[in-house]
């Protein structure tokens, strides 16, 4: 479990007094994440998430408590931030900027199955459909700059070949940004991490979409790559899968066709999404912050992605 911020009853006691949930009756830290602290916190109106924000600060709070507010207001499941009596979305806990969201039914999935990827598919268009009038714009936290930023830290570490790799890739995406087309991708607020862990399932139903917080402003075919980066693979070789990927894709394309220009950046796109994923387990691994209970994940599995997206990527047809 990543905690990085604890907090006792008596001091989360005091916070809630500040938010129309009544009284506390149980909490527990999510065994999950790499970023924030999280607690499952159950009061007398209901259940909730807590979240203890480790990196943000409280400037980019509104663009992703906002983002949620405005999906969940489009008929998006997902949570929605519980404003405290003044009608803030966010206020201080020991010392750290939190926030309080509704809690959605349902688990995540290991394994998912056609049905279940198209789901995928539908929600994402729907959001991207929805993030068309959502106002606010924050550049991806961990977009190409965060790439370029990052790249020089964790390359000492690596083997000469690995190194190669990351030089050459991140090149190629910079030189992609550059051209003109890039400029022509439709864009807006994207969710830049829905995971097989960032999806709630009930049964064979979605239950809702859940962790936003490295949401920014980026083209929706990139978030449409990292989504089918982790839900249309296999595991074991990063490999995609032509049914889970003709699944998902199918289903997100009868709510949002893509442009041609989309189609065309395709390939480019998944690659940038494998890189993104490969660079943050590299950080996790080599630059690690002090947390209570934190593995970092296998960075090997995205330079598997990385490395097979550059040679065998499929495309889309328009």
């Amino acid at each position: 479990m990543a905690v990085f911020t604890e907090v006792s009853r008596p001091e989360l006691s005091r916070w809630l007094a500040d938010y129309p949930v009544g009284e506390l009756l149980h909490f527990e830290g999510i065994a999950s994440g790499i970023e924030n602290t999280n607690y499952f916190v159950d009061t007398a109106a209901g259940r909730w998430v807590l979240t203890v924000f480790e990196r943000l600060g409280p400037d980019k709070l509104p663009f992703h408590l906002g983002l949620m507010r405005h999906l969940a207001d489009h008929g998006i499941a997902c949570p929605r931030p519980v404003a405290d009596r003044s009608g803030a979305l966010s206020s201080m806990l020991l010392g750290r900027p939190a926030a309080l969201v509704s809690r959605l039914p349902g688990r995540s999935i290991d394994q998912p199955d056609l049905r279940q990827c198209a789901q995928v598919g539908l929600v994402l268009a729907s959001m991207h459909q929805a993030c068309l009038s959502f106002e606010l714009h924050q550049p991806n936290p961990r977009g190409l700059d965060w790439c370029a930023l990052t790249a020089p830290q964790v390359m000492g570490f690596l083997t000469p070949d690995r190194a190669e790799l990351l030089h050459d890739e991140l090149q190629a995406q910079q030189a992609f940004a550059q051209q003109p087309r890039a400029s022509h991708l439709p864009g807006g607020a994207v969710h830049a991490d829905l995971f097989r862990d960032n999806a709630l399932f009930e049964g064979a139903e979605l239950g809702g979409v859940i962790d936003f917080y490295f949401a920014g402003t980026d083209h929706f075919v990139y978030d449409l790559a990292v989504t089918c980066n982790d839900w249309c693979i296999d595991l074991n070789d990063g490999r995609l899968q032509a049914d889970r990927l003709d699944s998902l894709l199918s289903a997100y394309r009868a709510v949002r066709p893509l442009l041609a220009v989309e189609c065309e950046a395709w390939p480019i796109m998944l690659r940038r999404a494998a890189l993104r994923f490969w660079l943050s387990r590299l950080a996790d691994l080599h630059l690690p912050r002090p947390a209570s209970l934190l593995t970092p994940k296998d960075p090997a599995h995205f330079e598997r992605i990385v490395r097979d997206r550059r040679h065998s990527t499929p495309t889309l047809a328009h």
